[in-house]
């Protein structure tokens, strides 16, 4: 079977990219000045798209990070993958993506991205990718218009009225050069803080529960979501107790060797 492991990322067309976002996307539609096109690919069949590209109001945007030069920094404005790729796909490119942008554009020190909170999401990916959560905004840019079309309030310029659609909107910073994160010009704010506003969304629909879904709740550094614990499992045993397995780990065969050398002293001792 497949894994996650087995996914090659490398750069793709946009009218490619653009094509694989306008079948997979939520939205349907594709963000006119992404430049990055990267695909998804596995056993060759592309299953996904990641489009990067300047953010579309810079002016809001380059202040997040204090002496953030013009040219410094991109959003991730369309990420779409397929169903049938493997579990983890998602926060395994977007690592790949990173790495290939720290190569290969040297002079990017940090990617912005949001979590549409309305109709899709409210970021898994991105805290499970190691994203800081910057922002959380109850929504008022994206409507649904009286022909039912949804999209932004702001089009070309001019407002294209509508009634907001309830959520919420929330923004997340991937510092690809570690230092800028220490730039940061407004708060770190916990995950648990999702839950707590209401703003939780999972494929479209609310949630109720948890988050953060393993994914630590500080954002010192580092990111990603927490290590598997060692797990310690209960199984029956004939006579009908319960006993322990081998941790994942090989705590258990460890510590039995103590054992074994100490039986095997004693065993000596009392034929002597």
């Amino acid at each position: 079977m497949a894994s996650a492991k087995d996914l090659i990322v490398k750069p793709i067309s946009a009218s490619d990219a653009n094509r694989i976002v306008k079948q997979l996307h939520y939205s349907g539609k594709v963000v006119q000045n992404s430049q990055l096109h990267l695909g998804v690919f596995l056993n060759g069949r592309c299953g996904g798209a990641m489009q990067f590209g300047p953010s579309l109001d810079k002016r809001k945007i380059q202040p997040l990070v204090s002496k953030t030069l013009w040219n410094e920094f991109l959003e991730l404005n369309r990420m779409a993958f397929a169903d049938w790729l493997p579990r983890n796909s998602e926060s395994r490119c977007i690592g790949y993506a990173m790495r290939w942008i720290r190569k290969t554009y040297p002079h990017i020190k940090w990617v912005v991205s949001f979590a549409d909170a309305t109709q899709c999401g409210d970021g898994t990916i991105y805290r499970a990718s190691g994203f800081v959560l910057t922002g959380i905004k109850e929504n008022t840019t994206i409507v649904i218009r009286e022909d039912g079309s949804i999209g932004s309030e702001l089009l070309g310029g001019r407002h294209t009225g509508g009634h907001a659609i309830p959520g919420f909107q929330l923004r997340y910073i991937y510092f690809i050069d570690e230092t800028a994160r220490e730039r940061l010009t407004v708060p770190s704010i916990p995950f648990s803080e999702i839950n707590r506003r209401g703003a939780s969304m999972y494929r479209g629909k609310t949630r109720v529960t948890s988050t953060d879904s393993g994914v630590p709740d500080n954002q010192s550094g580092g990111g990603g979501a927490s290590p598997t614990v060692t797990l310690s499992i209960p199984a029956s045993t004939p006579n009908g107790k319960t006993r322990t397995t081998a941790r994942a780990d090989n705590t258990k065969d460890s510590q039995r060797q103590p054992r074994k050398a100490a039986a095997k002293q004693a065993r000596a001792k009392a034929r002597k």
